[in-house]
């Protein structure tokens, strides 16, 4: 039940994050606004006009296994207020539609909160056998080294499960398959460099589902 939960809490902040850079963004006229859209005005200009006419667009399709035992109708409220158009499909999975400046706004901030729960797994009080982590450019892979034997008897292989799911949702908002996305994540003794366990999404999350 808890990652039922926590599935929801991550789509309903996925939207808030983006509401919150509207907020800033329309509150922020000083100078670091005006120089950065000055530094991308020629890059940039042709893509903001049609993006602005709604001619570029970003769907995201996120699986029905997603939404199980969940109500999203409050996400989906909230991300139609942001201007992105929600689809419910037959086989129980759902579209986001937004243009592709909303879509690049959304990546950033969910890339703000993965370094932000990498950073809290390593170096916060919640996981102190855990003494880094690691990743690859596209968040599909995670390395945690740890103290093993203190690992194995606590319960600080949650850190897997925070890392797992906003790994997940990264891929899926990033535009990988629903059929094929996959974050592995990887746990090795520090001291001897020996990975000792491997843990694949959602694969994971299914086995866990079973059992509950």
């Amino acid at each position: 039940m808890r990652s039922k939960y926590f599935f929801g809490l991550v789509i309903l902040s996925a939207f808030l994050f983006i509401a919150g850079c509207s907020s800033e963004e329309t509150k922020d006229t000083g100078t670091e606004e005006t120089s950065k859209e000055a530094d991308k005005k020629n890059e940039d200009e042709n893509e903001s006009v049609q993006v602005d006419k709604g001619l570029i667009n970003v769907e995201v399709t996120l699986p029905a296994a997603m939404f199980e035992g969940e109500d999203l109708d409050s996400s989906i409220a909230e991300a139609e207020k942001e201007g992105i158009k929600v689809t419910r499909n037959d086989d129980g999975s759902v579209t986001y539609e937004m243009s592709k400046g909303k879509h690049k706004e959304m990546m950033k901030e969910m890339e703000t909160e993965l370094q932000k729960t990498i950073e809290d797994t390593k170096n916060g009080e919640d996981y102190p056998s855990v003494k880094e982590v690691s990743h690859n450019k596209d968040y599909s892979e995670f390395t945690l080294e740890v103290e093993r034997e203190a690992y194995e008897n606590s319960v600080d292989g949650f850190a897997v499960f925070g890392l797992g799911l906003t790994g997940m949702f990264y891929q899926l908002f990033n535009g990988v398959d629903p059929e094929k996305y996959e974050v592995k994540i990887l746990v090795k003794d520090t001291s001897t460099g020996e990975v000792f366990d491997e843990i694949v999404y959602p694969d994971a999350m299914e086995e866990t589902g079973g059992e509950s």
